[in-house]
């Protein structure tokens, strides 16, 4: 599995795949420099008269409800229909859908669009998605992750898609197959953005890889071993510091911190 994951992050160095984003305005830069440091190259593109022509051209298309306004609505919708047609993946980050209802409405019109290739949340969200008592506070999750891997797959089976739940252990599942990735570090709950960040990441390895579960997971792996090897360098709880560390330890992360660091479980 390790040997996959490393290989996909090749994949991204090697293709730099042009992820089309329309997320959040809390975190845009960061998810854009992420991107950067990772291999890829981002586009913040989210005018409505150009998301559908800029799908043509882009890997993958990285959907965030974080801000969900009007015309990011009228966009994504155009831009995710677009990209079913030419058959180009799309990974929908389901920001606060447990706290706001519009938003779950807002992702049924999604998907009766056209696929959605990864569902990327965090635990309360993909919990509430699956029909689960998904526990959520504004944008955060606040769930004790009970019965997360079954939602996980109840999910996936639902949109059939993958669906990647991040929380104190990450899970990526396509409904037949379970990953766990357990790296990572509590720091990355003490900075905004982590989880668009791994998002966006994994946008960038679905564009790249061929596999889409094994993409979702390199994504999120390198992610969290970034973190990890970034919290080990400080020597104290220092999110500031951190959070710029992080943005480092990603750029210069190699196939050998994988395999050598990931610690994945397949079920």
């Amino acid at each position: 599995m390790l040997e996959k994951i490393s290989l996909c992050l090749r994949a991204v160095k090697d293709k730099t795949p042009l992820v089309q984003a329309i997320t959040n305005y809390v975190t845009i830069n960061d998810c854009a420099n992420i991107l950067l440091c990772f291999g890829a190259s981002p586009a913040m593109c989210e005018a409505r008269t150009e998301v559908e022509e800029f799908v043509g051209l882009a890997s993958s298309l990285y959907i965030n409800l974080g801000t969900l306004t009007q015309e990011q609505e009228e966009a994504a919708l155009l831009a995710a229909r677009r990209a079913g047609e030419l058959k180009k993946p799309v990974i929908l980050d389901p920001v606060a859908c447990g706290a706001i209802s519009h938003k779950t409405s807002f992702i049924e019109k999604l998907s009766a669009g056209g696929p959605v290739t990864v569902i990327k949340g965090n635990t309360g969200e993909i919990k509430y998605l699956a029909g689960y008592r998904g526990r959520v506070r504004g944008v955060d999750s606040i769930d004790d992750g009970d019965d997360v891997i079954d939602a996980c797959r109840s999910l996936a089976k639902k949109y059939n898609t993958v669906v990647a739940a991040t929380g104190a252990t990450d899970i990526i599942s396509d409904g037949r197959r379970t990953w766990l990735v357990q790296n990572g570090t509590p720091l990355l709950t003490m900075i905004t953005g982590s989880g668009c960040m791994a998002g966006a990441l994994v946008a960038a390895a679905v564009g790249a890889g061929d596999d889409v579960l094994v993409a979702a997971a390199a994504a999120i792996t390198a992610f969290d071993r970034a973190g990890e090897k970034a919290a080990q360098s400080l020597p104290a709880v220092l999110p500031g510091t951190f959070r710029v560390k992080l943005f480092d330890f990603l750029y210069t992360l190699t196939e050998d911190d994988i395999l050598k660091g990931g610690k994945l479980q397949c079920l």
